[in-house]
């Protein structure tokens, strides 16, 4: 019996204490009713490796425990994984866009070599990532086993659903003009279309979900929720320049917040009520009208960053004019390998920068003024 006692004692040891000792004498009579049932089958005493065969038979001692554990069997059990898998894939991708974002620009201003701003990019996403999924889990986890039920669980609406359809990889290749449901086939344009052609009718407010995300992430990050190593860095022959913010930032941290937290709203109205077509349009116009105010004023104080190496430092600042004459290119070929030629550069890009997110406020502000109109 030393073999029965050896695998109860294992059993016991995951058990509640409570518990425990009821829960092993019921396995005990188990285990001995399926060892006499093979004694008498065969006509012998069974051996050491055929009670162990029945053994395996009955579990693994943590697998039998959990049998018997109260509560969830999973970090994630099978209802919420398909909204935790969503989840992390609209993050995987927001921060995959951001990442690249950032590689564009330290190949632009010539901070880092090409391969030494991959490697950079692809280390931060997989440190982004592993940490997305791990707030996710722990997420997901905290209502697995507290038996919180938010409504979005079981209180959902069909209207609501196609929000979903953005996992669909043949809508991603619509959006960016390709296949059977391209930008131009008029009333089928990207998101628009249904599942299956012409005849099905898509969901309007599905365009603000990725925006909704991307303004939550941003918003996490600007009040010190999440961090991004790296990102406040950037290299300079070998070495390694400290970014700091301007006073702009710390005198518009609020503004920001508020704003940010603006679009936000308009984006979960446009998720729950695309309907409203009037109103959306005129929200949408009033916070596009308040981030180009943002914006004038960001470009109006000058200096954003200072980038710092050792005694050295420069100022980043807004670069005017923005257009692409011979000096400016010139600047920009020749990846400046000082600080100073690095802050102009970075000066000049993210001017350009600025630049075309007021252009894209403006067409904001129009598209919305027109639906204002059409309704």
């Amino acid at each position: 019996m030393d073999m029965i006692d050896r695998y109860l004692n294992a059993v016991a040891a995951q058990l509640p204490a409570d518990e425990r000792a009821d829960i092993i004498a019921e396995l005990r009579d188990l285990i001995l009713s399926r060892f006499e049932a093979k004694e008498e089958a065969l006509g012998r005493a069974l051996t050491g490796d055929e009670q162990e065969d029945i053994l395996r038979e009955i579990g693994h001692p943590l697998v039998v425990a959990g049998r018997y554990r109260k509560g969830p069997q999973a970090l994630v059990g099978p209802e919420l994984f398909p909204y935790w898998l969503f989840g992390v894939k609209a993050g995987l991708l927001i921060l995959l866009a951001v990442q690249a974002l950032a590689l564009l620009v330290r190949v632009l201003t010539g901070s880092e070599e090409f391969g030494q701003a991959l490697g950079h990019g692809i280390n931060g996403f997989i440190g982004s990532g592993l940490t997305l999924v791990g707030v996710a889990t722990v997420i997901a986890a905290v209502i697995e086993h507290q038996g919180v039920r938010p409504a979005w669980l079981t209180r959902w609406r069909v209207q609501d659903l196609d929000a979903f359809a953005l996992a669909d990889p043949s809508r991603w290749r619509a959006a960016m003009g390709g296949g059977g449901m391209g930008m131009g086939s008029g009333a089928g344009r990207g998101w628009g279309r249904g599942w299956s052609g012409a005849g099905a009718r898509g969901w309007p407010g599905s365009e603000h979900l990725l925006s909704l995300v991307a303004n939550g992430l941003f918003v996490a990050w600007w009040t010190g929720l999440i961090h991004a190593p790296g990102l406040m860095r950037v290299g300079l022959d070998g070495t390694e320049a400290v970014v700091s913010g301007g006073p702009v930032w710390a005198m518009l941290h609020t503004t920001i917040l508020v704003y940010v937290l603006a679009r936000m709203a308009t984006d979960l109205f446009g998720l729950l009520r695309p309907q409203a077509v009037r109103l959306l349009a005129l929200a949408r116009i009033a916070v596009a009208g308040g981030g180009l105010w943002l914006a004038h004023l960001i470009f109006q104080s000058g200096h954003w960053f200072t980038l710092t190496l050792g005694m050295e430092s420069a100022r980043v600042e807004g670069q005017l004019p923005l257009m692409l004459d011979g000096t400016v290119l010139a600047r920009l070929e020749g990846h400046g390998r000082t600080l100073v030629d690095m802050a102009d550069n970075l000066g000049v890009v993210l001017s350009w920068g600025l630049a075309a997110i007021a252009l894209g406020l403006i067409w904001e502000m129009l598209t919305a003024g027109w639906r204002l109109v059409r309704g």
